[in-house]
């Protein structure tokens, strides 16, 4: 018997569509060769999940959050958005340790709005990994980035 779903062992209750994102060349389909040409050929359930995109999440950059942020950047030399728990945050603060300056560090996961603090951050730097470091204003990396910066002896210039 042909079926789209050959490799389930039931009939999925949800339906598998074509994702609309740039994830869809993750997945892999298999000709079945009981198949007429007219149907679908079969999807592996593994790559049909791991191609589901994020939901994407508005961010106000006129929000409270976002003031906070923008705020916080522009009237401290050094700023960490971080959570207290993160190596790579650790790493990043540390850099700064050994050069004696102080910086700004915002905890996110102690915070009530950290999610959203986050997500603003996300929204300006590409990217919402911790640490999000910036120095003059100007987002310069994550903690690897710091520590190369250092290694590199750039981070010192910016305190000379």
């Amino acid at each position: 018997m042909c079926s789209p779903s050959k490799t389930f062992s039931r009939k999925p209750s949800f339906k598998i569509q074509q994702p609309q994102s740039s994830f869809s060349h993750s997945i892999r389909t298999f000709p079945d060769p009981d198949c007429p040409k007219n149907l679908p050929p079969t999807r592996s359930m593994g790559t049909v999940v791991s191609a589901l995109q994020r939901p994407t999440i508005f961010v106000s950059m006129d929000s409270v959050h976002a003031q906070f942020v923008r705020e916080t950047i522009s009237s401290n030399k050094v700023v960490i958005f971080s959570k207290s728990y993160c190596p790579y945050c650790s790493m990043a603060k540390e850099q700064f340790r050994k050069l004696n300056v102080k910086a700004t560090v915002v905890e996110l996961d102690q915070r009530e709005d950290g999610n959203e603090i986050q997500a603003v951050l996300g929204e300006m730097t590409g990217s919402r990994t911790v640490p999000r470091c910036f120095i003059d204003g100007k987002f310069v990396g994550g903690g690897t980035d710091v520590k190369r910066l250092y290694e590199q002896g750039i981070l010192q210039k910016y305190f000379q």
